[in-house]
């Protein structure tokens, strides 16, 4: 399992002082994101020089409780398949200091595309690789 901290700011909530649904996604996307550089790999590099990238085919969100203005959160992921251009995370937010209670749960789909044209590409073997030494 890997984890990512982030801070809810201002700017994150909406007028009821919540964080804003949608800024959950984005909550999961940048701890993605840290994970694959955490793996050694910049996204912007995977497109310059593979040709590739990664994209979100399907998110299904559950919205359980409430984060507010400046919560310190814990954005975790587990890859629960592997498909040939695909992966599936199970991601959940959740306060730091209440890991065992999610905030927000996820199931999100991403699939690895061709930059130039967007049709499904294999995930090439060294990214699996280093997936399967940390799983």
């Amino acid at each position: 399992m890997f984890q990512w901290q982030v801070r809810v700011y201002y700017e994150d909530t909406d007028s009821g002082g919540v964080v804003y649904y949608a800024n959950y996604l984005r909550f999961m996307e940048r701890a993605r994101t840290e994970w694959m550089r955490a793996l050694g790999f910049e996204q912007d590099q995977l497109i310059r020089e593979d040709g590739i990238l990664f994209a979100v085919r399907s998110a299904n969100i559950e919205f359980l409780r409430p984060a507010r203005f400046n919560d310190l959160l814990s954005v975790s992921l587990d890859i629960v398949q592997r498909g040939r251009a695909s992966l599936t995370f199970q991601q959940q937010v959740a306060r730091c200091e209440d890991e065992q209670t999610p905030l927000c749960s996820g199931r999100i789909k991403i699939a690895c595309l061709e930059a130039a044209t967007f049709r499904p590409h294999p995930i090439p073997d060294y990214i699996l690789k280093e997936i399967a030494d940390v799983s």
